[in-house]
């Protein structure tokens, strides 16, 4: 399982944008996801952050951000209504408690709460999808030209997690096939064999750090200008994204301007759709949000559009 929450290739059309489109994307339905507050811009944002990560094939990685994101979400509703007692709709009144007052539930702070969980659970899920879409090597070798060595230390250090989970893996089911349960035993038993696994671990990071400084060597780097063998194509895929990503943001930065997509929770709740033009707003950023996710779409079942984008 926690293979799945790195970065795999599978080919997708997500998976091939250039890493600038992808962080542009990526970037939108962050911003977007802080600057709104109204509950139906937050709601809406998440739909289209769950067919994307549908679409990049994530759904079961996602779940595992879900958990975390769950566990995260609780506490913040129950905790905002307890502590906030700022609300006119009072729901519930308790006693008096020394410091922090009488103890009062509003409508006002139930709802707060859950909007900023929906927000929390946007935030997490992006980064979900930036780890479904956006392969570290390349993202990293974009700002290469600018920082090389530091863009060096970076690369490695965000593969070592996921290499030393699959190292770890791979080392247990070695061990197990040589007869070692790890759930059997008495707790100092298990611990025994959990620490050799840390052992085998530490030794095999050490073997591959040899390794990266060996090849590293042979391709004689640092010894002169740098070279990359790889390059990212700019494709017709890539401005599509950027136009819609862009054309998100600036529907979403005037409708900020003009009133719509914001929302007054405190001291009484402020009407979800203001107007004509809260819908409007919230088609358009919509609609240009979840242009990669039909072109996606499109791309794998349509040939000719795949050859043409």
């Amino acid at each position: 399982m926690p293979d799945k929450l790195f970065y795999r290739e599978k080919g997708l059309f997500l998976q091939s944008l250039h890493p600038l489109a992808a962080f542009v994307y990526l970037g939108t339905l962050l911003v977007l996801a802080l600057a709104f507050a109204n509950p139906l811009y937050l709601l809406g944002i998440l739909l289209v952050v769950a067919l994307a990560v549908r679409e990049a094939d994530g759904l079961e990685a996602w779940e595992g951000y879900l958990k975390i994101a769950l566990f995260m979400m609780v506490p913040v509703m129950i905790i905002n209504p307890l502590v906030v007692h700022a609300g006119k709709t009072v729901l519930w009144e308790g006693p008096r408690i020394p410091v922090f007052g009488r103890l009062t539930v509003s409508l006002e702070a139930v709802c707060y709460g859950a909007a900023m969980s929906v927000r929390l659970l946007d935030i997490i899920s992006v980064f979900c999808l930036y780890n479904l879409i956006v392969h570290p090597d390349r993202a990293l070798n974009l700002f290469s030209r600018f920082a090389g060595r530091s863009v060096l230390v970076v690369s490695l250090a965000a593969r070592m997690f996921p290499v030393m989970v699959r190292e770890l893996e791979r080392i247990r089911g070695v061990q197990q096939m040589r007869g070692v349960d790890f759930n059997s035993g008495s707790a100092r038993e298990r611990i025994k064999k959990y620490s050799s696994l840390i052992n085998i671990l530490l030794l095999s990071s050490l073997e591959g750090s040899l390794e990266i400084a060996e090849s590293m060597q042979a391709r004689a780097y640092g010894s002169g200008p740098r070279t990359c063998y790889s390059r990212n194509p700019w494709r017709p895929r890539d401005a599509l994204c950027l136009s819609a990503s862009a054309c998100a943001l600036v529907a979403g930065i005037w409708g900020l301007l003009n009133g719509f997509g914001g929302y007054t929770f405190y001291p009484q709740l402020d009407c979800l759709i203001s107007g004509p033009g809260t819908v409007a707003v919230l088609l358009i950023v919509l609609f240009s949000l979840s242009v990669p996710v039909m072109a996606g779409w499109g791309w794998r079942r349509c040939h000719y559009l795949k050859s043409k984008i």
